[in-house]
Formats: C-alpha cells, sequence, structure tokens
C-alpha cells in the first residue's frame, strides 16, 4: 500500500501487526465522527489491553505487537479505529528503523502491507486507520508522523496528558523532562478533584537477563545479554547441534547465520562456503556432515563489538541440502556461550520437529540503547539452502 490508499474488508476481525528492527510500543485508539476518543476506556496499549471491540496483543518479544478489531463489536458512534506505532526506546526516532505494517483477516493471512516511506525525526506514528464507511469497513495505509511522541498522537485525538506533580527542589539544575507518556496519566476533562493516575510499568522491565546464570529459552523467549547491569560486547559461540533420529544414520546439516540491516536488508551470509564475513566480526567453524559426535557440531563466532553499526539483527538457522526433513532429526539445540570463559549462557533445545528441510533457531537484535538481545525461534521453513532463509528470516526479526 501507499499513503493514502484503502482497502475493503470483508473479515469481521481484522488485526494489524506493526513490526520494525527495534522494539515498538503499538497502540490503538478508537474515534468518533470528531476524530476524538470519548474517554481513557478508548485507549487501547499494554497497560489496558482491551476495549470496545478493540484489543492490544503481545507479539511476546519474537513476534510484533498488534491491534486486533472486532467490526461486530465496535460501537455504532466509533467510525474509525487508528493504530499508533512508537519505539520503545525513549526519544528514539524512525530514522533508519521504517517500520512495516501488516493488515491480516480473520485467517491470519496478509490482506496488505504498508512501510511509510521516507520517514526521519518522527517519534511516533499513525500507521494505519480501519474505519467505517457507508456501512463497510475499510483499512487506509496513513503514515502520519509525530516529532513529539505518542503525547502529540494523544492529544490530537482528544486525550489529556497530565504533567507528573512537582517534586521538590534538587541541589542541581534538573535535565528538561522528556514529553509525558499518555498511558502513564490519561484523562478526559478532569474532575474537579483530579487524582494522578499512577504509572504503569515500563515495557520490557520484567526482562530476562544473564545475572541469575545460564537461561533455557523456550521457543518465542527472550533473554537481555546484559550482565551485571553490563551489555555483554565480548566474543559469543553460537554452537549449534543435532543428531541423526535414527541410529547408523548420518544426518548432513549445515549451520548459517544472515546478518541483517535496519531495513531488514541482507547485510552478509556466514555459513560454510563463506566462513568469515565482516571483516571477521563473524566466524564459521566448517562443515559436519554426518551429526555424530558429542558437543556441537558446528560452531559460529560473533565479535558482538566490532559488528558494523549497520547490522541491527542476526539470525541464525539450519538447512539441510541434501534433503534430510527434520523429522530425521533428534536432539536439535543451539546456544550461546561466553567465548573467553567456555562458560554456556543460554540454550534452547528444539522440542518438536516438521517435515522441512530449513529451520530458524534463533535471533540476536541489537537493541537502541547498543545491548543485544536474544530471541529463540524454531520456526520450519522449506529450504535447503540459506539462500532460501533470507527471507523468512527477515519477516522473523
Amino acid at each position: 500500500m501507499t499513503p493514502g490508499s484503502n482497502i475493503p474488508l470483508t473479515a469481521t476481525s481484522v488485526t494489524v501487526d506493526v513490526s520494525a528492527p527495534v522494539r515498538l510500543d503499538v497502540s490503538g485508539l478508537l474515534l468518533t465522527a470528531d476524530g476524538k476518543v470519548r474517554s481513557d476506556d478508548d485507549f487501547i496499549f499494554y497497560n489496558q489491553p482491551t476495549g470496545a471491540g478493540v484489543t492490544y496483543r503481545s507479539g511476546g518479544g519474537s513476534a510484533p505487537d498488534a491491534i486486533v478489531v472486532d467490526t461486530a463489536s465496535v460501537p455504532a458512534q466509533i467510525e474509525k479505529i487508528v493504530v499508533t506505532a512508537s519505539p520503545d526506546a525513549a526519544g528514539q526516532t524512525f530514522q533508519g528503523i521504517e517500520p512495516t505494517a501488516t493488515i491480516r483477516g480473520g485467517d491470519g493471512q496478509a490482506l496488505a502491507t504498508f512501510t511509510p516511506p521516507q520517514l526521519g525525526a518522527e517519534t511516533a506514528l499513525v500507521v494505519v486507520e480501519v474505519y467505517r464507511r457507508n456501512g463497510a469497513w475499510k483499512a487506509r495505509a496513513v503514515g502520519q508522523g509525530y516529532a513529539d511522541g505518542l503525547a502529540g498522537i494523544a492529544t490530537d485525538f482528544g486525550v489529556s496528558v497530565e504533567e507528573e506533580p512537582a517534586a521538590a527542589p534538587a541541589p542541581a539544575p534538573a535535565a528538561a523532562p522528556a514529553a509525558p507518556d499518555p498511558r502513564a496519566a490519561m484523562s478526559t476533562p478532569p474532575p474537579a478533584t483530579p487524582q494522578a493516575a499512577p504509572a504503569p510499568p515500563a515495557p520490557g522491565s520484567g526482562k530476562i537477563n544473564l545475572d541469575k546464570g545460564r537461561v533455557s529459552l523456550q521457543k518465542n523467549q527472550t533473554v537481555s545479554l546484559v550482565k551485571g547491569g553490563r551489555p555483554l560486547l565480548s566474543q559469543v559461540k553460537m554452537g549449534l547441534g543435532w543428531e541423526p533420529a535414527f541410529r547408523g544414520k548420518d544426518i548432513d546439516l549445515d549451520a548459517s547465520v544472515i546478518a541483517y540491516g535496519p531495513q531488514r536488508n541482507q547485510l552478509d551470509s556466514c555459513y560454510f562456503g563463506r566462513l568469515s564475513i565482516l571483516n571477521g566480526a563473524v566466524k564459521h567453524s566448517g562443515d559436519n556432515l554426518t551429526g555424530e559426535g558429542g558437543g556441537d557440531d558446528e560452531v559460529i563466532v560473533v565479535d558482538l563489538g566490532r559488528l558494523p553499526a549497520d547490522v541491527s539483527g542476526l539470525v541464525f538457522t539450519v538447512n539441510s541440502f541434501s534433503g534430510q526433513k527434520f523429522t530425521e532429526v533428534a536432539k536439535a539445540y543451539c546456544r550461546l556461550v561466553d567465548a573467553a570463559t567456555d562458560e554456556e549462557l543460554v540454550r534452547f533445545d528444539l522440542t518438536s520437529a516438521e517435515p522441512q528441510t530449513g529451520v530458524l533457531m534463533a535471533k540476536l537484535i541489537r537493541q537502541f540503547s547498543g545491548e543485544w538481545e536474544m530471541t529463540a525461534i524454531g520456526d520450519f521453513v522449506k529450504s535447503r539452502t540459506v539462500r532460501g532463509m533470507v527471507k523468512p528470516g527477515a519477516q522473523a526479526l
């Protein structure tokens, strides 16, 4: 879709998910004919996930967050639901991290996608709107940006953002406060004795890190590569291993890693035919032709501190070039190891199998703060080579 274009919606249930190379906060606002919310209840977000026919759905850190609209349950006085997005990191703009909205029908199939073009200083966007016209529902690509964050969007649509009460004077001058988050303190015209609403917990404040030792991930879980308050920026090894499901049978799989830029564009791939990329910041141990033997079958070494600045994500994959399916593989896993100490930091055991020839095992995503996060994926793909994993890997970011 292009800005201003629209599509008809025939399904009763419509989902709009918004993805980007960084974590986004996705929200929905229910608007009346005058373009305003009726009350705070019409602002749907992570800390107020349900409203009148509209629901916020978390992607769990690996899939994009989404707004789900049940058009049959939207009140008659609501004419439009706008879907907004803003980077989770305070003050981050959309420069170089353009988001993509995907509009899906009730069966989950994509009906259309929209990537707002030429973004720069915007810190929040109205990405898509789902609206009612002559009794029928449609979706329109918008892409309107705001430089003053979600507070600017909220103000435009009638949500009053209350300032926090003034604190006692500090000995030294305080830095200028950031624009208030309308989700922390929202109201329609205040009552006679206004009460400040409590601020919701910061997104991701409960994320797992490495402080308590090795982390064992399940599918779609995420761990922040931070230990003792410091981001892990040294050399790590991603070990990938597997065994034949049937005794005496060799299994020839190939481990690879695909490096992506901020537009989910492929920068390079490291595999058995290309053992070093990105000026040596990523290196491959070489091909294992049988899957036999203890320990990791193939190892990819990543120097997190030496990765070029335009590398925003790494996706680790395993493929069967010979055409053997993953139903013939047992005990497949990946594990992240501190290269200096050989300490295992994170492990993900693949607990299911599908008759496919490729699997997206895990991803490393660089956050705006500079730290890296690892997410277990475990999604199967029909592809015998890393070349066929580039597009599914980009979609998984």
